[in-house]
């Protein structure tokens, strides 16, 4: 009988092994996920040394973009008659904005403190799920709660700033 007993812990041990194991990789890549999708707009607006800043004028909004006039700011930026920017909870008609011209393109990004928590959103959410899948799959509510307020206070900073 002794070898029964210490063969269905065994199997305890490796389920075990397995459920932190793939678990804790979901968890990773939802993280990395959220990341990688904030990078996308994060990079242009939090490193914007060499880039052109300036504002634009939102002045016409059609499906899912909106346009107007960019005014430089920065040294060696040039105006254009017209730049295209994301039409999102973060921009109105007739407002204007400050932004960052993304390389070798009429698109710009909204930059400052908006911009920049704005670009995070994704990691906010990816946190968000994260959490759940710490609690849930890993059994870590205290991390899984760190989690979750974290993306809780992220998205809620958003809110407030835009």
């Amino acid at each position: 009988m002794p070898s029964a007993v210490v063969s269905s812990q065994g199997a305890a041990a490796a389920l075990r092994f397995g459920r932190v194991a793939t678990m804790g990789t979901v968890a990773v890549l939802i993280l990395i996920a959220g990341v990688w999708a904030s990078w996308g707009t994060g990079h242009h607006v939090m490193l914007t040394k060499g880039r052109e800043s300036g504002t634009i004028e939102v002045t016409r909004c059609a499906g899912d973009t909106c346009s107007g006039p960019f005014t430089p700011v920065s040294e060696g930026a040039q105006p254009r008659e017209s730049v295209v920017i994301e039409d999102n909870v973060a921009v109105r008609k007739g407002q204007t904005y400050t932004v960052v011209v993304k390389p070798g393109s009429d698109e710009v990004v909204r930059s400052g403190p908006a911009g920049i928590l704005y670009a995070w959103v994704p990691l906010g959410g990816a946190l968000l799920l994260a959490s759940v899948v710490v609690s849930g799959g890993l059994r870590r509510t205290r991390l899984a709660w760190v989690l979750a307020g974290s993306g809780i206070a992220l998205l809620t900073a958003v809110f407030v700033t835009i």
